[in-house]
């Protein structure tokens, strides 16, 4: 009973947390997809009724914002995962202590400042009279501007470490002696990548995806401030979230659907069980 105890006092919090709080409010949110706005009056009822889901697939530009915030929340992934890998296997194999030293305080830099100021910097970086356009101007440059271009950009800039991290520790554990292996085999070092290293650090790129793409998912202040026209889901959540609250809740199941079919696809590749 002692014993019981215990484990209910210790679990009794963060039960209370995620069952009170977190579950409760995703419950809420689904039952007020339901609801519906009376027109005249801009008030909400209680009500079941499927045309906000409707919505979201007949009219075309919530479909097209739905396609474009699913291809940019990829495109980051993607990219991380191109800039992690080589970078993880520069710092845990060939770079001196300092120097890795180094490019880890760099990696880790934009945690250190908060999330308006990392995006206020790159709205800076790229704008009309930036330093973009400054660096690249005399040789007859000139930077995408406010574009979803800039906005795989900022998500990569400030998502980045969410991959490199775990990369970075997965492939500093891999014995030296593989790459060796490998080279004595005759494989050349694209190769070894990809046949030694990434499946052995297939479960740290796997987390690291998972962060990249649900935050990327989720994200609309920076298609308001390095965008432009770029609309993405959360962009159209906060316009309809005082207009038409049932909307913006049917609208907010979609990210949520988005990371549901991406892990039950990543399950199956069994990845998240060597996690």
């Amino acid at each position: 009973m002692k014993r019981r105890a215990r484990i209910a006092g210790l679990l009794a919090l963060p039960m209370a947390w995620l069952i009170g709080v977190y579950i409760f409010s995703l419950v809420m949110l689904l039952v007020t997809a339901f609801w519906v706005t009376d027109p005249f009056t801009s008030k909400v009822k209680p009500g079941f009724t499927l045309r906000n889901f409707e919505q979201l697939i007949a009219n075309p530009a919530y479909l097209s914002t739905s396609l474009r915030t699913l291809g940019i929340a990829l495109a980051v992934t993607a990219v991380c995962i191109l800039i992690s890998i080589p970078l993880g296997i520069f710092m845990a194999k060939v770079a001196s202590p300092w120097l890795r030293g180094v490019l880890a305080a760099s990696i880790t830099l934009p945690l250190w400042a908060g999330y308006l100021v990392k995006v206020l910097a790159m709205r800076i970086t790229f704008t009309e009279d930036g330093f973009f356009n400054w660096l690249v101007g005399p040789v007859g440059g000139r930077g995408p501007g406010f574009s979803a271009f800039t906005v795989i950009l900022t998500l990569t800039y400030l998502w980045l470490p969410y991959m490199a991290v775990p990369v970075y520790t997965a492939i500093r554990q891999l014995p030296p002696n593989l790459f060796d292996a490998s080279a004595d085999l005759g494989a050349g070092s694209w190769r070894t990548i990809r046949t030694v290293v990434l499946p052995l650090i297939k479960p740290a790129v796997i987390a690291g995806s998972v962060f990249t793409f649900s935050l990327s998912l989720g994200d609309y202040l920076v298609a308001k401030f390095v965008g432009g026209s770029t609309q993405m889901i959360g962009s159209v959540i906060a316009s309809n979230i005082n207009l038409n609250p049932p909307i913006a809740a049917a609208f907010s199941l979609v990210p949520i659907a988005f990371v549901v079919i991406y892990l039950v696809g990543v399950q199956r590749t069994g990845a998240l069980e060597r996690m």
